[in-house]
């Protein structure tokens, strides 16, 4: 089985990874954009140098999605549990200047149809977004603003029911061990 699990930068994304990883030990654990060698560098070059266009952008991460689908999820998808931190739904959603039905194939071409059999998406309410923002320093995409990532929000759980992917929401601001026995209930089920 594939899982993601979705939301926003701040969401508790890698609080619930590290949380799953206890549970499920022999899982694949994997990360969109970076989990391979070539994703990694990808993801520097988006995150931290100067990508003018936001096409660029795309293309780059879709990149990397075609790569992480090839060296991790195909490989262990019949025989293991693969948990992965983001998938082909954010890259739909962080890729806003495209139409969703473009997008949509785009990433099913990348990603050669293999997609999530269970999506998580965690869910903030604005202000617990402000808030945890204001605690850590932003990165290149969490500078664009709470707008900007409440836009996101919006597009993600847009992209799941464009995708068609079995998904289930969950209120982020939540304890964090209620969050965790929900996706476990979600994966176990």
């Amino acid at each position: 089985m594939y899982v993601a699990i979705e939301g926003v930068d701040t969401s508790g994304k890698s609080t619930q990874i590290n949380s799953l990883k206890n549970i499920y030990k022999d899982a694949i654990f994997t990360k969109e954009p970076g989990a391979s060698t070539i994703g990694a560098t990808i993801r520097d070059m988006v995150l931290y140098q100067e990508v003018k266009s936001s096409i660029t952008e795309m293309f780059l991460f879709l990149a990397d999605r075609a790569e992480h689908i090839t060296d991790v999820i195909k490989p262990n998808l019949e025989e293991r549990l693969i948990i992965s931190d983001r998938s082909l739904v954010s890259g739909m959603a962080y890729a806003s200047n495209i139409d969703n039905q473009s997008l949509a194939l785009l990433n099913k071409i990348a990603v050669d149809n293999v997609m999530p059999d269970k999506v998580v998406i965690l869910l903030l309410s604005e202000d617990e977004l402000i808030r945890r923002l204001s605690q850590k320093q932003t990165d290149k995409v969490e500078a664009r603003g709470v707008e900007y990532l409440l836009n996101i929000q919006d597009r993600i759980l847009k992209a799941v029911q464009i995708l068609g992917l079995d998904y289930i929401k969950i209120n982020a601001s939540m304890p964090q061990d209620e969050i965790t026995k929900t996706i476990v209930g979600l994966i176990d089920e």
